[in-house]
């Protein structure tokens, strides 16, 4: 081995552990979210890059919505993976307002072609149910790009 393959080796091999670093860091910090409201329900804006359908979790679970989202990489014909930088289980949370009440079993999610997961969850007038309420996501696709994801008892 000359010196030229050693340096080689030995750089590889710190570049490869800066990416797994920084993948890890994202996995640890929480997805961005914007929470917005208007009359008849909030809606929840989380940042999901590289998402597919079937790669989002969505709960609602006391007044907080939280998604999952586990990414996985593609194989990419005739490439080395050289720095393995993204994360690939990325988890992110808002909290409603206080005296937000709600209609989780009515909420809806969609998430676009450009990985932005939108949960729209419609208010409700009166508790009907327990504060404390779980649901899962169902998914579909449309013509125009979107995949909702429908959020199930």
């Amino acid at each position: 081995m000359s010196f030229k393959d050693l340096g080689t080796s030995v750089g590889n091999a710190v570049y490869r552990q800066i990416g797994r670093a920084n993948g890890h860091l994202q996995n640890q910090r929480p997805l961005p979210v914007d929470v917005l409201e208007n009359e008849t329900s909030y809606l929840v804006v989380f940042d999901a890059p590289g998402a597919e359908p079937e790669d989002v979790q969505v709960r609602y679970l006391s007044g907080t919505v939280r998604t999952r989202i586990d990414r996985f990489r593609k194989f990419h014909e005739g490439y080395e993976m050289r720095f393995p930088g993204r994360g690939m289980a990325l988890d992110g949370e808002a909290e409603l307002p206080d005296d937000a009440v709600v209609d989780p079993d009515a909420g809806t999610a969609r998430l676009s072609e450009t990985g932005t997961l939108s949960i729209e969850i419609p208010k409700r007038s009166s508790i009907d149910a327990e504060d404390t309420e779980e649901v899962a996501a169902t998914t579909t696709d449309d013509d125009s790009g979107t995949t909702e994801v429908t959020i199930d008892d």
